[in-house]
């Protein structure tokens, strides 16, 4: 996990500055390259070969250098294939990106696995990509002086309004400009078969962690105490003799002593931060900068996360946690109206393709603001289109009367069955933070403030809104800047 800029152009101002900007994202080096017509730049979160991986990496008979951030899960898979054809020199998993593009062009994003944004380049070409599902960020503009790339949008805001987020699934070739390479499979066929089922998810699951155990250095879990991260930390401990897990909250707080259980079931090294409003507060700026957003929705559970991740950056540099497992397996509470397995699942669907620039964007900025690595087991591409065939009517909420009962059937013997069959949670809920910072909003924003702000015409709908806006504003003053902010929209597409 780093952060990676690249410009090409003919003029490239601003290079260092948007490389320091992402300084965050890589607290162990900085480094680039600098060519006539483009310069690549590397801020590194050393997690695959410390010592030796440093970036940018080149291939002395491509003359292509490589810079990536995010992991490839099967770059092991694919040395020992090649091993004797390229002669590598590191152990970091960015490596494989040079001989598999030598031997496969662009063809080579069906080969790997993974979550990643990277660029390769020469003075000949240049190459750049992001993963299936948006699970690793990535940005670009254009102006006349040339095309910039950036793993957040801090870092390209002063060249120009026209700046776009990278497409998941997408690659951009300096000769064919953007192109997709993925989309998810039709599925012909629905799995109905229960049993079948609910072995599909263990093993499925199971291999997805085992894959996102890759590290040479300590690995954690976030576990709030609810199902899908209890799920991923039974699972991890079943790989690994030592895990340390982590939560937080308020004292008190549901989350806190879910985790807990969970905890001394399992038998993990367990950490908890306890927070209180006056330091979710003093917080609330450097949230929203390193998010680039004032989305209520999201900023509620961002606070958390974001006092979560510093907790477990002193001590591990990469955790998993359950996100993504709701989109999966119709957990959302407005999806339990739903009574009709075709219009469920095609609202899953949507929902999946929509983690990019909400979830996974939350996730992302606010444990890289701590120097930490974020892994998403539940998304990992075979798991996600194995989930995808599954018959969308045993996903309807009505058909057990609990919404991801299919989940919770699963692995009803890996955990205690109050974890199993608790009700869903929010994590903002769980954690006890959204009402407080509601509350702080009306009580500090005046109704002649806020309707102020509505006659100028600020994208604003709550005082909540507002508190955020006015703090984002600060940092982001630039009038497009609204234009990038990621908003869910429930309407269905």
């Amino acid at each position: 996990m780093c952060g990676i800029v690249g410009f090409f152009g003919s003029n490239l101002p601003g290079f260092e500055d948007a490389l320091s900007i992402l300084a965050h994202r890589g607290p162990d080096g900085t480094s680039s390259i600098c060519q006539e017509n483009y310069a690549l730049g590397h801020n590194r979160l050393a997690i695959i070969d410390v010592e030796g991986g440093q970036q940018p990496l080149y291939d002395p008979q491509s003359k292509l250098y490589a810079i990536a951030n995010g992991e490839i899960y099967n770059h092991q898979q694919w040395r020992d294939r090649l091993q004797g054809n390229y002669n590598f020199s590191t152990n970091s998993d960015t490596e494989i990106l040079l001989p598999l593009y030598q031997k496969f062009g662009t063809q080579m994003l069906q080969k790997i696995r993974g979550m990643f944004s990277f660029i390769l380049a020469s003075d000949q070409e240049f190459f750049v990509a992001r993963d299936r599902l948006g699970i690793k960020p990535l940005y670009y503009a254009q102006s006349e002086e040339g095309l910039f790339f950036a793993s957040e949008i801090k870092a390209l805001i002063e060249h120009g309004e026209q700046i776009k987020e990278f497409p998941p699934g997408h690659y951009y070739h300096s000769n064919e400009g953007l192109q997709p390479y993925y989309d998810f499979p039709e599925v012909d066929v629905f799995l109905e078969d229960v049993e079948v089922i609910l072995e599909k998810i263990r093993q499925g699951l199971s291999q997805s962690v085992r894959r996102r155990l890759m590290s040479d250095v300590p690995v954690g879990v976030f576990l709030s105490g609810g199902l899908d991260s209890s799920i991923i930390a039974a699972l991890m401990k079943r790989e690994l003799s030592e895990l340390h897990s982590f939560s937080t909250g308020f004292a008190n707080s549901p989350d806190l002593k879910a985790a807990r259980l969970v905890a001394e079931y399992l038998g993990t090294i367990h950490h908890e931060y306890i927070y209180s409003k006056a330091e979710m507060l003093s917080v609330l700026p450097e949230v929203i900068y390193h998010f680039e957003s004032y989305d209520p929705a999201w900023l509620r559970s961002c606070v958390p996360t974001y006092l979560l991740s510093h907790l477990a950056s002193q001590y591990v540099k990469v955790v998993l946690g359950g996100d993504a497992s709701d989109e999966l397996f119709a957990g959302y509470s407005y999806l339990a109206d739903y009574n009709d397995g075709k219009t469920l699942n095609q609202e899953l669907v949507y929902r999946i393709k929509g983690l990019h620039n909400l979830n996974l964007q939350k996730l992302d900025r606010l444990t890289m603001a701590h120097g930490l690595e974020a892994r998403v087991p539940f998304l990992d591409i075979d798991f996600v289109e194995m989930a995808l065939t599954i018959d969308p009517t045993l996903k309807l909420y009505q058909r057990f009367g609990i919404e991801k009962w299919l989940l919770r059937k699963a692995f009803e013997d890996y955990l205690p069955p109050e974890i199993v069959w608790r009700d869903k949670m929010e994590f903002a809920h769980g954690s006890a933070s959204s009402k407080v910072l509601a509350a702080h909003a009306e009580a500090t924003i005046s109704d002649q403030d806020f309707d102020r702000a509505r006659f100028r015409g600020d994208p604003i709908k709550s005082k909540e809104e507002l508190l955020y806006y006015r703090i984002f504003e600060q940092y982001f003053p630039q009038p497009f800047a609204v234009n990038l902010v990621g908003k869910w929209d429930r309407t269905f597409h």
